[in-house]
Parts: structure tokens; C-alpha cells; sequence
């Protein structure tokens, strides 16, 4: 990328991620660059929605897991305050599913965190800009989903898959589950995690979540 002029506005980011060690690599990485600022840092949703409205940054760094709560969910929130900023989110693995729910909450780009801080910064850049920054392998994904082309989460769930589902609804474990649908655990913990993967979630409390706001579960 070309040098910034310079009576240009630098990037001004708002890096929300709440491992330390993290958050100051991906600080000194940005700061380097003259086009990029970072005008605050947070490690939590509710400190994030703070220093939206304190700093009004222009890309919002959103790291999607957050101890109290989920990145993609906060993003609405974040728009709500700061409607011209845009949200990036950081991600320790992606999915299709998860790009498309990023893309549909408003989300300009999702960055997976084993890539490296270079292409990191050239994201922000990308963004600020006004792009979608995916990866090729997810892109159709959410192209799909946004064009009304690509089938919402949980829409090929078989009838037993339902059925588990709807035991996680309820709060069962695993073993509850496979006493219930008669099966063996191991069958069980199968069911669960084909539910988890056509869902486009990691843990058990992300499924139901995700199903709720579908319409899957009451």
C-alpha cells in the first residue's frame, strides 16, 4: 500500500480482545503503521460498547469470543452507536456459518487469527476502506446467505439431529441426551457434534444460542 499523504486521517481502531498478550501484538503491529491509530482497547463487550462511544473509531477490531459475551452478537450494538465504524472480526477459527452470521450482523469482514499481523493490518486498511474482507473459501458462504441463496443455520438438521437439539435446549448433557434417544454415548456425543458443526458453533451453550435466534428452539 502506497504511504499515506500526510494531511490524511490515520485509521483510528478500537481493538477489542481480552487475552493481553494478544492484544498488545496486534497493538504494536497497527501502531507501526502511520496510517493506522489505535484510539482505544478493550477486553470485554460492555467495555467495548463504552469506548465505541467515547472514541468513534473507524474499524472496530472484535474479537468474536469475549468474556461476556459473543462478538458477532455485540455488533448491532456497536453499529447502533457508532453507525459509520466498521466491525472486523477476529476469530480463532471461521466456518461458513459463522462468516455469514458476521456478514448478516452488519460485520465487515471476518479475520482468522493464525494468519499473520501483516495481512491483519492490510484488513483494516481494507475495511476502512469500505471492502468485505473474507476468505475465498468463505465468501461464497455468505454471498449465499445475504442473496437469500444459502440455506440459515440449522436448516439441514435431520429429525434425530432435532431432537437432540432440542434436548440441549433443555440443558442435557451429553449422557442425558444418549439415555433419552436411546442410543450409545458415543452416539450421543456423534449427534451433538453434528448439531454443533451444522450450526456453526463450538460448544453446546453457542448451539442453542444460535438456535433460539433462528427460531429453531422456543
Amino acid at each position: 500500500m502506497p504511504a499515506p499523504s500526510p494531511h490524511s486521517r490515520p485509521v483510528r481502531v478500537l481493538l477489542v480482545e481480552d487475552h493481553d498478550m494478544v492484544a498488545e501484538a496486534i497493538c504494536l503491529a497497527l501502531e507501526r503503521s502511520p496510517d493506522l491509530r489505535v484510539v482505544g482497547r478493550a477486553g470485554s463487550v460492555a467495555s467495548a460498547l463504552a469506548d465505541a462511544r467515547r472514541t468513534a473509531p473507524d474499524v472496530v477490531l472484535m474479537d468474536r469470543r469475549l468474556p461476556d459475551g459473543d462478538g458477532i452478537a455485540a455488533i448491532a450494538d456497536l453499529l447502533a452507536l457508532v453507525p459509520n465504524a466498521r466491525v472486523l472480526v477476529l476469530a480463532g477459527e471461521g466456518s461458513g456459518s459463522v462468516a455469514a452470521r458476521v456478514a448478516e450482523a452488519g460485520g465487515a469482514g471476518l479475520m482468522l487469527k493464525a494468519r499473520g499481523l501483516k495481512e491483519l493490518e492490510d484488513a483494516v486498511r481494507r475495511v476502512a476502506e469500505g471492502e468485505l474482507v473474507f476468505s475465498q473459501d468463505l465468501l461464497g458462504d455468505v454471498l449465499g446467505r445475504l442473496t437469500g441463496r444459502a440455506p440459515r443455520p440449522g436448516a439441514n438438521l435431520t429429525p434425530r439431529e432435532r431432537e437432540t437439539l432440542a434436548l440441549l435446549g433443555q440443558g442435557r448433557s451429553t449422557a442425558e441426551i444418549s439415555e433419552q434417544l436411546g442410543v450409545a454415548l458415543n452416539t450421543g456425543r456423534n449427534h451433538v457434534q453434528r448439531v454443533l458443526e451444522k450450526l456453526g458453533a463450538r460448544s453446546q451453550l453457542e448451539a442453542v444460542t444460535i438456535a433460539r435466534r433462528e427460531g429453531l428452539l422456543a
